[in-house]
């Protein structure tokens, strides 16, 4: 397709116009605007017109939803800081994604003792930080100990390594892990689940929790960082010194593009290469011809689920009545089958659906608006004072529910919880928030009602949300403590029968599904659309792998 270069045109007019008489000068201008005002008209109305500079076929432009909390592996607990760090940061081991076991990275080797408390990682040689300076054993310790400092806040790891006793050097290519304890997830969390920072860059003085590097991160992984606007984007480039093997694909680009309908638009137009798909767009938006000659689709389940989350501190909260008549008043799966077009399924726990450890004996509670006026009734809460709105020992039930800004979801959820809780006397106030905003509002546990989502693992160990332990700097934002579940959550740690281990989780599900301390809502499918540029892109259990990723070979693409 021929493509009109205007910025040639542009510069070309203005140059003639001062090579005329200067008698003629303003009829030339006057002229040259009508002949500018042509074009643009007609480059608008051309599919193809590429009036702004060109990019490489070989940068693959993805998306955030939001701009990313921190560029530190250590502290993120977001997914989109994630998105960016698993291209920068590495860890010794890692998961593969057909298969799901674990395979070398930054460590060659490793041994287990048989009684499972002892881990000898040998590290890979010849691998250098981004900057040049070699990877050691060093950083390796540097990273646990910083993961382990209370003054960090890394909670969310340091939860996992709760039982580790010690980590020393043995050599300059060996490092030791001792456990105190038996936990099934040990190779998997510090093999795969600790990411490596180098030392040099982090231990000059600054405080970790607000150092440079979390905006500039250096790593060892096979892109590179080049640049963060703020609200605009984060930018990779391919690390040439890499150990491995060197990726396709020359740079990665992130657009912090909150609005899902304005990414699926700059996907349409070629400004995206790859996005995830919303059930209406998979259904309903990208099913034409169009579409489909320049985009692969692609559909699978990994670990996840959405819920609403109450906050047991606050005074609405804290009774089990309560908080079943907030999921008794959302007919769940109308809300599935028209807002999701039925991509996905109800769900009772925070155990993945498709897995042995979720508990398909218990049913869903049902949408009842009566048998939920009846509960609410019993814990309590009554109009005492005919104002229209509910109340209990002279507390209104008005409660504030925040979501991430962009979630069309989150929001349309938000809007019929509104409605349904407004009929029985219950005001609910929306507040969309900026995803580090939020996360900060989370840590603090200074919020009523939140809608998120987890991403599980395959091999799951949910003791960082549920346990109480995790209430003040861990992932039990909500505040849920039973001491049956903790003690369960325990047990299930050092179980490495897999099916003694499920039929644990399976009555955690049955206890925290009698509390309902969140609304459990669905378990959805991921959906991707990637521009046909891209070869070799491989479906696996685990997802896309894009460092597989071969390019076809095409003209530079339009930057818009």
């Amino acid at each position: 397709m021929r493509h009109i270069n205007i910025s040639v045109i542009f510069i070309k007019t203005f140059s003639e116009l001062f090579q005329e008489n200067q008698k003629n000068m303003l009829k030339i201008i006057f002229r040259s605007l009508l002949c500018i005002v042509a074009i643009f008209s007609l480059c608008f109305n051309m599919v193809g017109c590429d009036f702004k500079p060109k990019r490489s076929p070989y940068v693959l432009v993805n998306r955030l939803g939001d701009n990313p909390a921190t560029l530190n592996p250590i502290l993120a607990t977001d997914a989109e800081s994630s998105s960016v760090l698993e291209y920068v940061y590495e860890t010794l081991l890692k998961t593969d994604y057909k298969t799901l076991e674990l395979q070398p990275m930054l460590a060659e080797k490793w041994d287990v003792s048989d009684d499972h408390l002892t881990y000898i990682f040998t590290i890979r040689k010849g691998v250098t930080w981004q900057d040049g300076v070699p990877f050691t054993v060093d950083d390796v310790i540097y990273s646990f100990e910083r993961i382990q400092d209370p003054k960090v806040d890394a909670g969310r790891l340091r939860s996992y390594l709760v039982d580790v006793l010690s980590v020393k050097k043995i050599n300059d290519d060996q490092v030791e892990f001792k456990y105190k304890k038996p936990y099934f997830k040990a190779l998997e969390i510090i093999g795969a689940g600790m990411p490596i920072i180098p030392t040099h860059i982090f231990d000059n003085g600054e405080d970790f929790n607000t150092h440079s590097a979390d905006r500039k991160p250096i790593g060892t992984g096979p892109f590179k960082f080049k640049e963060w606007e703020t609200g605009q984007k984060v930018e990779l480039e391919r690390y040439d010194g890499y150990w491995g093997k060197h990726p396709e694909i020359s740079g990665i680009v992130f657009k912090v593009i909150p609005n899902s309908t304005v990414a699926l638009q700059l996907l349409k137009k070629g400004d995206l290469d790859i996005n995830g798909l919303r059930a209406i767009q998979w259904a309903k938006q990208t099913e034409s011809k169009v579409f489909n000659d320049k985009f692969n689709k692609y559909h699978y389940w990994i670990p996840n689920f959405a819920y609403i989350g109450w906050n047991l501190k606050k005074p609405y909260f804290k009774d089990r009545k309560t908080r079943i008549a907030m999921t008794m008043l959302l007919n769940r799966q109308e809300i599935l089958d028209k807002l999701l077009f039925n991509q996905g399924e109800v769900v009772t726990g925070c155990f993945y659906k498709f897995s042995n450890a979720y508990n398909h004996d218990l049913a869903p509670y049902a949408y009842d608006p009566e048998e939920a006026k009846k509960l609410l009734k019993e814990a309590g809460w009554a109009d005492t004072n005919k104002d229209g709105i509910l109340d209990r020992n002279g507390i209104p039930f008005i409660f504030t529910y925040i979501y991430p800004t962009g979630s069309t979801f989150s929001r349309s959820l938000g809007l019929i919880l509104r409605q349904n809780l407004y009929k029985i006397g219950i005001e609910v106030k929306l507040m969309p928030m900026e995803w580090a905003a939020m996360l900060g509002r989370m840590r603090d546990r200074d919020f009523d009602a939140v809608s998120l989502a987890w991403s599980l693992g395959f091999n799951q160990d949910p003791y960082q949300v549920w346990h109480s332990t995790q209430i003040k700097e861990g992932s039990n934002y909500i505040g849920f403590e039973n001491k049956e579940v903790d003690k369960l959550l325990e047990q299930a740690r050092v179980q490495f029968d897999p099916k003694k281990r499920d039929e644990i989780y399976r009555k955690v599900h049955e206890i925290i599904h009698y509390e309902e301390p969140y609304t459990f809502l669905f378990t959805t499918p991921n959906m991707i659309a990637v521009s046909k540029r891209f070869t070799n892109v491989q479906q696996y259990k685990a997802g896309l792998d894009i460092l597989e990723w071969g390019v076809t070979p095409v003209h530079n693409l339009i930057q818009w």
